[in-house]
């Protein structure tokens, strides 16, 4: 009877492997290892970790990471001297997420089949982005695909470090405001009603600001349905409205213009841009060509559609920095830096170089945003929950010298 029986395993370029293989017992297991060019270091039960582990949500999506550990699996193995259909068998067995291994498989079969390994990574735009597929394309071409999959995965691995920093620096402020409101709305809706019954007595003298507390917990207590069904509709019309062409521009260019967040975003997707473009011109990808792949790349629209005038201009002869510099859509210093890169030769050098300038901005003016909104909002909640308790503490002061 077939098991799955873990195993780890040292490779030919000395990195240790590990993942899962389906097999009668641990011999044929460890045999299969040894065909693969694996040397078997411990092939049995997955060993348990220690003590208690809790598992947090993904904020970085499990599709790109899947992406991110196929394309450092795959670079290591090709530049190891291994063939690329072997890599891809090798690969999918690698891969922890049966998803993800029936794409990887269905590559394999496609590429099998007479396409080229670019074409068959196409048939999964979901997971491969154009500019992912061109950059095989070009690495077929040139008889360089090892090289490209490092490049690759280094790009896949700065993007993917620059969102989880963007993500989990944004968690803890989001939290705070989110457990903050809700004190709020707890103590109007539970325990504010709980007072409103002593004061029940008309004859009875009720300080101003306990009275403009149980007027705002009777409002919200007796409209809080109402209000939740209003923002919900709300919420799913703005969704809908910025699914279309012109709400997601509209909604792309207010972003930007949102103090200290709107700056960390211009410098993310200019770094994003850069990253993509030292990526593709550095391995020959046409400049207009990489101006479109780059712009797909982005999540800003308004910015991506002012790339469009950026090729055209590249097309009339002009560079590249000048039709940016016109455009207006990144900072001033990038187009600086490609007029450098432009005199000396070097464009895809300085495409690296800005997107490594502009990524560690991005971190910069997060942590400033972070060292703002984290005391800004925990001075708003304090000063919200601390007039709710001094108002109560008024309520209560009150009773006591009616019953004196």
């Amino acid at each position: 009877m077939a098991s799955t029986f873990f195993f780890r395993a040292v490779a030919s370029d000395g990195k240790v492997r590990t993942g899962s293989l389906t097999g009668e017992d641990d011999k044929i297991i460890a045999r299969e290892l040894r065909k693969q060019g694996l040397t078997p270091i411990y092939v049995g039960v997955a060993p348990k970790s220690a003590g208690f582990e809790i598992k947090l949500p993904s904020f970085g999506g499990g599709r790109r990471r899947d992406v991110l550990f196929f394309t450092q699996e795959l670079s290591t193995l090709l530049n190891s001297g291994v063939p690329l259909d072997r890599a891809l068998s090798i690969t999918a067995e690698l891969t922890e997420r049966a998803g993800f291994r029936s794409i990887v498989l269905d590559v394999l079969r496609v590429l099998k089949g007479g396409r080229s390994f670019a074409d068959s990574l196409a048939t999964h735009p979901q997971h491969f982005s154009e500019l992912y597929v061109n950059m095989v394309r070009a690495g077929e071409a040139s008889g360089s695909l090892a090289v490209i999959f490092e490049r690759l995965s280094e790009f896949e691995r700065t993007r993917d470090d620059l969102r989880n920093y963007i993500i989990s620096s944004m968690i803890y402020p989001a939290l705070l405001a989110a457990v903050g409101l809700s004190s709020v709305v707890l103590l109007l809706t539970f325990v504010v009603p709980r007072f409103a019954t002593i004061f029940s007595d008309p004859a009875m003298k009720i300080p101003l600001p306990t009275k403009i507390l149980l007027e705002a917990s009777a409002i919200v207590k007796a409209y809080w349905l109402y209000t939740t069904i209003a923002l919900t509709a709300i919420v799913v019309a703005f969704r809908a409205y910025i699914q279309t062409a012109a709400g997601r521009m509209w909604w792309d260019g207010a972003r930007l213009k949102l103090p200290l967040l709107g700056d960390a975003l211009l410098k993310a997707e200019t770094a994003r841009f850069a990253r993509a473009m030292g990526t593709l011109v550095a391995h020959t990808v046409p400049l207009v060509q990489s101006i479109g792949i780059a712009g797909g790349t982005l999540n800003n629209k308004m910015i991506a559609a002012a790339l469009v005038g950026v090729a055209q201009g590249v097309k009339r002869g002009e560079g590249i920095a000048t039709p940016l510099r016109k455009a207006a859509c990144f900072p001033p210093l990038a187009a600086h830096l490609l007029t450098v890169g432009e005199e000396t030769g070097r464009l895809d050098t300085m495409f690296t170089r800005m997107a490594d300038i502009y990524e560690t901005d991005t971190r910069a003016s997060i942590k400033r945003f972070t060292a703002i909104f984290e005391p800004v909002v925990i001075l708003v909640m304090g000063v919200l929950i601390g007039s709710l308790i001094l108002s109560m503490l008024l309520a209560i002061t009150s009773i006591n010298d009616v019953q004196i």
